[in-house]
């Protein structure tokens, strides 16, 4: 399997809007960040989705995606559902499972509404099956061999889900892994960290709160998504680098160091093996 990051920015996405900051206006592909999400790939044009935002169309049409297997989602904010609509041309042939917590789903549930009536003929919708699961109970995905984990993290003082499948581990709009949480990720060799800026937020982990977590975690490769606007991918790398070296003479760091383990921003369109 692969798992590819179809989008690794903030919930503006970048370029913002009537932004000409550096960012916004850089020439630079590794800046153009979509809103976050992913997608572990079973096949060459198939695989499951993890959260479907607004711009998922886009994100489709660049992956040469032709298949979903399923829709994994975090949680009902905007900048992670409301692409839901698109996933319609994946659900002609079968109902498309849908896994989340049980308060994501009614949202889901209550925002798209249409889908869920007997509506006139015409005007398609997409046909989907909405799931719950447990947190931390592995489960196997319909349709396929894959099995995925729902681990609970904290985006402010909301509960949602990160996912782990096999040797991956997705954490997007986090700003606390809870010990038990941390249980879950032991032995994870790649992770997908929520890392908005260099600046403290309150429902998000900035970067360095970013790379406190993996040294915990301790990944062989980690990678920084939810990405805004204050930083470039160059000046993302730079910055993880002169973190490490300030912070060498932590034992735990430079554990993670020797080790030979990895630090680096995601980009839209990166792809890494994934063992599941």
């Amino acid at each position: 399997m692969e798992f590819e990051i179809l989008g690794s920015g903030t919930s503006h996405g970048i370029p913002v809007i009537g932004c000409d900051c550096a960012v916004c206006a850089s020439a630079d592909p590794h800046d153009n960040r979509y809103r976050a999400s992913a997608f572990a790939r079973t096949g060459e044009h198939a695989g499951i989705l993890i959260d479907a935002g607004p711009e998922f169309r886009l994100q489709a049409l660049r992956a040469k995606i032709r298949k979903l297997d399923a829709l994994l989602v975090t949680h009902a904010h905007a900048d992670h559902i409301h692409g839901l609509d698109d996933v319609r041309i994946f659900t002609h042939d079968r109902d498309l499972p849908v896994y989340s917590s049980r308060q994501t789903l009614r949202e889901i549930r209550d925002r798209f509404d249409y889908v869920f009536k007997e509506t006139q003929k015409g005007g398609g919708k997409p046909h989907i099956r909405l799931l719950p699961v447990e947190p931390g109970v592995p489960f196997r995905i319909d349709g396929t061999g894959v099995f995925a984990t729902a681990v609970p993290i904290m985006h402010g003082e909301l509960e949602i889900f990160g996912w782990r499948i096999g040797d991956t581990a997705y954490l997007t709009d986090c700003g606390e892994v809870p010990d038990a949480s941390r249980e879950l990720l032991a032995g994870v060799k790649r992770l997908v960290i929520d890392a908005l800026r260099e600046r403290p937020h309150t429902t998000h982990f900035n970067f360095a709160g970013a790379l406190e977590e993996i040294v915990k975690i301790a990944p062989e490769r980690a990678y920084l998504t939810h990405i805004c606007h204050d930083f470039s991918h160059g000046e993302i790398f730079r910055w993880i680098e002169g973190w490490l070296r300030s912070n060498g003479g932590r034992a735990e760091v430079r554990r993670f160091m020797d080790a030979g383990k990895k630090i680096e921003p995601a980009h839209d369109g990166l792809r890494f093996d994934l063992i599941p």
